[in-house]
């Protein structure tokens, strides 16, 4: 019996990184898991991951997950997601954004103005405003029945520099939707999360130069890390006194008592309050 049984779970960028983590942990721990995300099959993106790989990895997990592909730039194709879980299983428990695009060429050492102002769009449309469609859908029917959960997956660049101006404001938006929306689901039953992981040893980090990065990964986490993470705060029957809260994936596993998958505390991320004063 996992403690997630009969649960019913909705991973928005689930075919690689810290979503594909999420997939992972929901599933073995027993919820039926919807995987969103564009790339189907192997060799259908530069990045290796896919729908149809994490959901034979579920399945090697004894775990259910159902891919489909949805780009999440689109209203309809969201809609029409929700719709289906809806009518296929009539609930919906969980919910986890974790879909980033990072736009091609972003991320090279050019500094904003030096990037096509496109960059802003393609980044928000994705990271920011496909999160708040998608927690829209979600409370639709999450609110009737006075429970539920979302997990927005954010990072410590909503608070200093990482890679480019338009990831920290995609970031930052992030933040904000999982505070202020929070605050208002709380009062219906609901609960909104966002989490901190730190380095994550996603395809995307493994696949760049450390030493030209200048990344230290001693410490990192697992993508399956911050997914604990989000199993603790399923299973948690008082998860709505947290929403509205950012942590790191650290403050978790301390205050759930899970690990690691080699049983270390990664260092984790900043403490969101303390090492970032709200007025600072």
């Amino acid at each position: 019996m996992g403690v997630l049984d009969g649960k019913i779970a909705v991973v928005a960028g689930g075919s690689r990184g810290v979503g594909r983590g999420c997939v992972l942990e929901l599933a073995a721990a027993g919820a039926k898991v919807y995987i969103l995300g564009r790339t189907l099959t192997e060799g259908d993106s530069a990045f290796p991951g896919s729908l149809s790989k994490t959901v034979s990895e579920a399945a090697d997990l004894g775990g259910h997950a159902v891919p489909i592909v949805c780009d999440l730039r689109s209203d309809a194709q969201i809609e029409a997601v929700f719709a289906r879980v809806i009518a296929e299983d009539g609930q919906i428990d969980v919910l986890v954004n974790s879909a980033f695009d990072l736009p091609e060429g972003c991320g090279n050492g050019e500094r904003f103005f030096e990037t096509p102002i496109s960059f802003f769009d393609d980044m928000m449309a994705v990271s920011a405003r496909s999160v708040y469609v998608t927690t829209w859908h979600a409370a639709q029917h999450m609110i009737p029945r006075r429970k539920g959960l979302v997990v927005n997956i954010s990072s410590q660049g909503s608070r200093e520099f990482f890679v480019h101006a338009t990831y920290g404001v995609s970031k930052a938006a992030l933040d904000r939707i999982g505070q202020d929306a929070g605050r208002e689901l709380a009062a219906q039953g609901v609960a909104l999360v966002t989490l901190w992981p730190s380095f994550v040893l996603t395809e995307r980090i493994l696949s760049l130069d450390a030493d030209e990065w200048e990344l230290d990964l001693t410490d990192a986490e697992s993508p399956r890390f911050p997914g604990r993470g989000v199993v603790a705060l399923a299973a948690d029957p008082d998860v709505v006194t947290r929403s509205g809260r950012i942590y790191t994936t650290r403050q978790m596993a301390e205050a759930y008592g899970f690990t690691d998958l080699d049983g270390r505390l990664p260092k984790g991320a900043p403490d969101p309050l303390t090492h970032y004063p709200l007025n600072d």
